[in-house]
């Protein structure tokens, strides 16, 4: 019995070895990949003049698209940034997702809204329109509010689409605060290269900024742990990873919270899947198959640079609950387009992204997860390599250690958002200790994401409580 033991734990255990061997390589891949993508891309804007942008009769205009379910929180303070963007010609809509708090209502009283009887042609398919709104106050004149029934984010970005009456269109959350340059700098690449159809800006998290009407002015870390964790996963997930694969062309997710797209592009590809909760990635694996079956030329890019910031989850709770529908969404992206994946059809997509969040990203959570029960029957099977299990532990932790602080080095190197020497070591710091308890209490949740998907059958949300950015700025 022992010995069938020690044949069964062993093996898993080999097996393990490679995958950690293999998933350390591609991320070193990825690291490197990023650091030369953004050396690239500074050299490149380094002389940008983005006032010239502003001024000419060139700039395209464009609708912003802020969906809003129940975010009363911080719709105002999120909308007023909106409509102060250092941008020539655009729209703002907002559009209510049948909210069941105050949302329409604050709305409505901030910037003096009435009925309006503007022309709405329902293209894409949602839930019903209740109303539009427009603003009495000629400096809100470019303000619109949809009011719909309740049909989810996805449904929400389609009823803005079909309410938008420009070409380019800026997908955000209703709980984020775009800083003032950032639509002119999203919106270069399409203005450099005709065939862009998305571009997607980086998101950082605004817990322990200072915010004042509407603006990031003082940018630090929060006093609470889990948002400083998350500072540092959203540097190693945009700077060291949609950094690298935008550089080959295989990015597959621009983040719901701030992407641009060409509204041609989003119609042809007949709007956001109503019918998933990661409809972000959907769409853009989406409009890569679209492109690639039709063999049009088309980029979808990464912008280092234009800045989101967003308030995260302060609770393990509610962190818990965002962790598990970003995995579930990918696994139903990953399931909807199948077969794509190992298909040279689809270039770098098929043959290296769609493998890689297969692999590392969706299936590589439940890998570790399992690594860690078998270490411990083999413990308790007396039957572990003391040894040899701390030796893989140090080396397993080193290498998540230089990722971690990589993606921080490249932060400091290239945009150095964090003046305070306090903070980058505070989040150098952080990149070390995250490796014991935080990743694995990450793992946990997203190994819980296949229990929830396909035993529980659960497609839904999850409720996303919001504090509002006065009260994220002070934690």
């Amino acid at each position: 019995m022992t010995e069938v033991l020690e044949f069964m734990f062993g093996s898993y255990i080999y097996f393990v070895t490679a995958f950690f061997i293999g998933v350390n390589a591609t991320y070193t891949i990825l690291l490197i990949r990023s650091y030369r993508e953004i050396l690239a891309y500074m050299r490149h804007n380094t002389f940008s003049n983005y006032r010239v942008m502003v001024q000419s009769e060139l700039t395209p205009p464009v609708t912003i698209i802020a969906p809003a379910y129940n975010e009363e929180a911080t719709v105002v303070e999120s909308t007023r940034s909106l409509l102060k963007l250092n941008y020539g010609n655009y729209d703002v809509i907002v559009v209510n997702d049948g909210s069941k708090d105050e949302t329409l209502n604050v709305l409505r009283r901030e910037f003096s809204l009435f009925p309006s009887n503007q022309l709405y042609i329902p293209t894409l398919e949602t839930e019903r329109v209740r109303g539009i709104y427009k603003s009495e106050k000629p400096e809100y004149r470019n303000l619109m509010v949809v009011d719909k029934e309740n049909g989810g984010k996805a449904d929400a970005l389609n009823a803005g689409i079909n309410a938008a009456r420009y070409e380019y269109v800026c997908c955000i959350d209703a709980d984020s605060l775009l800083e003032e340059e950032a639509l002119l700098r999203v919106m270069k690449p399409f203005l450099e290269d005709e065939t862009v159809i998305a571009a997607g800006g980086i998101v950082r998290i605004a817990n322990g900024c200072r915010v004042v009407n509407g603006r990031v002015i003082d940018v630090a870390l929060s006093t609470k742990l889990l948002p400083i964790f998350q500072v540092v996963e959203y540097f190693r997930a945009f700077l060291s990873g949609r950094m690298a694969w935008h550089g080959m062309n295989g990015l597959m997710i621009i983040s719901g919270a701030f992407g641009m797209f060409k509204k041609s592009a989003l119609l042809e590809a007949k709007g956001y899947n109503r019918h998933t909760v990661g409809e972000d990635m959907e769409l853009v694996t989406r409009l890569h198959k679209i492109k690639r079956d039709r063999k049009e030329p088309y980029r979808i890019v990464f912008v280092p640079d234009p800045v989101c910031w967003t308030e995260a989850p302060e609770s393990a709770r509610v962190l818990a609950r965002q962790r598990n529908r970003w995995h579930r969404g990918l696994l139903e992206t990953i399931l909807l387009h199948g077969t794509m994946l190992f298909n040279r059809r689809y270039g770098v997509i098929g043959s290296a992204a769609m493998p890689y969040f297969l692999f590392v990203e969706l299936l590589g959570p439940l890998i570790e997860f399992a690594g860690y029960l078998a270490v411990g029957g083999m413990f308790v099977a007396g039957i572990l390599d003391v040894r040899m299990a701390v030796l893989f532990f140090v080396v397993a932790l080193f290498y998540g250690i230089m990722f971690s602080v990589g993606a921080v080095l490249l932060e400091e190197l290239s945009f150095q958002r964090y003046p305070r020497p306090r903070d980058l070591a505070l989040l150098l710091a952080f990149g070390v200790i995250e490796n014991f308890g935080y990743r694995q209490l990450t793992i946990l949740w997203r190994v819980k994401a296949f229990w929830d998907y396909f035993v529980r059958g659960v497609r839904s949300w999850g409720a996303m409580q919001r504090k509002g950015f006065a009260e994220a700025a002070a934690s």
